[in-house]
């Protein structure tokens, strides 16, 4: 991708190439497994062992991460025995942030060699049969943003590239892995999918009500621009969704952004306990393909 942000500012191939310059000058090297993580569960990456810590504000053109719970970080280490990359904090749409700003980190840490790619999340549960904490395997997912990292990403004449192909955005192999994991670590893990939001609001009782009638099983703000570059970058994909709260019209509660964060915080053990045993399991999935350094994918 050529062309400038919408922004005004910098070309997003620029501030790719300024990220991976940045993270090369703080010593970050090559990776096998990348991950992105959601609201309350940034501390994951304080485990991180040998670990290299690169701001985003240390990146030249690079978003910055406004939201609580996202501190904003790139973060390389290892975990389990393999080179990790993590995005800790994401960047959302609502912020302000062109589609294909939101979806930089995704292609960081392709550029770094990430093989498979792990999204978490926090959402809310859009059926009372899944309480606050429950895990939830993202298995697909409804964009009703209503923006795609991918538009206007490609020179007229090469339009094609950017029919992504989006029946198995959730790589099957890895979503079977999860159930594996969470069988052998004795987690309940549910499975549904997953509907992204605009946001910065919560969802009216109507619009949950229509969310319901869909097919969603959980809802939220980010995620689902991400899967979208992930399955262009030819990236396979796997996603986990932290139920933090139940949804707009499902109790009498009103929401707010302090309770879904304070939920993941006291649950996210076992989120964590699932990344590890999933870390371990990867070869026995045949996912074990860090992509070449350099390569740009489709997106």
């Amino acid at each position: 991708m050529t062309r400038a942000s919408a922004r005004g500012g910098p070309a997003i191939a620029e501030v790719v190439a300024s990220a991976l310059a940045r993270l090369d000058e703080a010593g970050a090297g090559r990776i096998e497994v990348a991950m992105i993580l959601g609201s309350g569960l940034s501390v994951l990456a304080d485990h991180l062992e040998d670990s290299v810590r690169v701001p985003y504000g240390e990146i030249a053109g690079f978003p910055r991460s406004t939201v609580p719970g996202h501190a904003g970080n790139f973060v390389v280490g290892s975990l389990e025995g393999r080179r990790v990359g993590m995005a800790q904090g994401r960047l959302h749409y609502y912020e302000g942030y062109a589609a294909s700003e939101v979806v930089l980190p995704v292609r960081v840490l392709r550029q770094l060699g990430a093989g498979v790619l792990l999204i978490t999340n926090a959402a809310g549960s859009l059926d009372r049969r899944r309480p606050p904490g429950t895990l939830m395997a993202i298995r697909d997912q409804i964009n009703l943003q209503f923006a795609n990292p991918l538009a206007g990403s490609h020179q007229t004449g090469r339009a094609a590239r950017m029919m992504v192909e989006h029946t198995e955005t959730y790589d099957p192999r890895l979503l079977a892995l999860l159930h594996q994991t969470a069988l052998a670590e004795r987690i309940r893990l549910r499975e549904g999918v997953y509907a992204g939001v605009s946001g910065p609001n919560y969802e009216s009782p109507a619009e949950i009500r229509f969310l319901q009638r869909i097919g969603a099983d959980a809802v939220g703000m980010s995620t689902v621009g991400e899967a979208v570059a992930a399955a262009a970058l030819e990236l396979p994909l796997a996603g986990v969704s932290l139920l933090t709260n139940f949804a707009a019209g499902l109790t009498r509660r009103q929401l707010h952004h302090d309770e879904v964060t304070e939920v993941a915080e006291r649950t996210r053990h076992r989120l964590e306990r699932l990344i590890r045993g999933f870390l371990r399991r990867l070869d026995g999935a045949g996912m074990n393909t860090p992509g070449p350094r350099g390569v740009q994918g489709r997106a």
